[in-house]
């Protein structure tokens, strides 16, 4: 049986060449894990601004609720009358008919869509 001389040489570029191959595949696996911790670390950064932003309206709004002004406001419209007020209550002209006020009916609601071709398909 021949026997096939033993380069050293040869056996040293071989390993050499399949060393590097490995280290450039390493570098793309570790590249492409950067890039999805980068693009994760920015939709992070996005969602950290926006819950800033909601806690400051909340604050305003939890500032604004405990201020004597918004006091004042609700009770404006819960028909209370402040200290100096004059309660005015509007009386009708004896022997006129009360005006009556008509509310109007309810909007539908929407049929659901399933229905709406159930409808279509199988009524008569």
């Amino acid at each position: 049986m021949p026997s096939l001389p033993i380069n050293f040489r040869r056996v040293l570029i071989a390993a050499g060449v399949l060393i590097l191959i490995l280290m450039v595949v390493d570098l793309n696996r570790r590249l492409e894990t950067l890039n999805t911790l980068e693009k994760q670390a920015q939709i992070n950064r996005v969602e950290a601004t926006q819950g800033a932003q909601t806690q400051i309206a909340l604050q305003t709004e939890v500032a604004f609720a405990a201020s004597t002004e918004a006091v004042e406001e609700w009770a404006r419209n819960a028909g209370q009358a402040q200290e100096g007020d004059q309660a005015v209550v509007p009386l009708g002209v004896p022997g006129s008919d009360p005006v009556v006020t008509v509310e109007p009916p309810p909007p539908p609601t929407p049929m659901p869509n399933w229905q709406a071709w159930w409808n279509l398909f199988f009524s008569e």
